[in-house]
């Protein structure tokens, strides 16, 4: 009797090997995927935080608008009132100084310097020890 080859497969069976493959390129998608997801989750929370800090800027700009001319006129007031105690312990605040003036005017001196002679020390130095 004549022995018949066996032939393999054509493909359409599944084996060990086409499993492996499929899981392998299935992890691959996923981890892409979860990847892309992420990222795409990290800059929605990035603009949502961004515009949220924006708003709070603008809600604190406001309300130091409103409170610095308060927190001035109560400061004054406190001042005012303490003044005449303070006069009277005799602890009384030096006046304030005027600001200074940005540019200064300058004047140029005509004639001969007023510099002083440098008196000359006579006799020898002595020496150090």
């Amino acid at each position: 009797m004549v022995a018949k080859k066996q032939t393999r497969s054509s493909g359409k069976e599944t084996s060990l090997r086409h499993v492996w493959l499929a899981s392998l390129g299935a992890v691959v998608v996923a981890r892409r995927e979860i990847r892309n997801a992420a990222l795409k989750t990290v800059n929605r929370l990035s603009r949502r935080a961004n515009d949220v800090q924006s708003i709070a800027r603008g809600g604190l700009i406001s309300v130091r608008e409103q409170v610095e001319p308060k927190v001035e006129q109560f400061s004054a007031e406190i001042e005012a009132r303490l003044h005449p105690v303070l006069v009277k312990l005799g602890i009384a605040p030096k006046a304030a100084k005027p600001a200074r003036k940005a540019a200064k005017k300058t004047t140029r001196r005509t004639g001969t310097a007023t510099r002083r002679p440098v008196a000359r020390r006579t006799g020898a130095r002595k020496a150090r020890a």
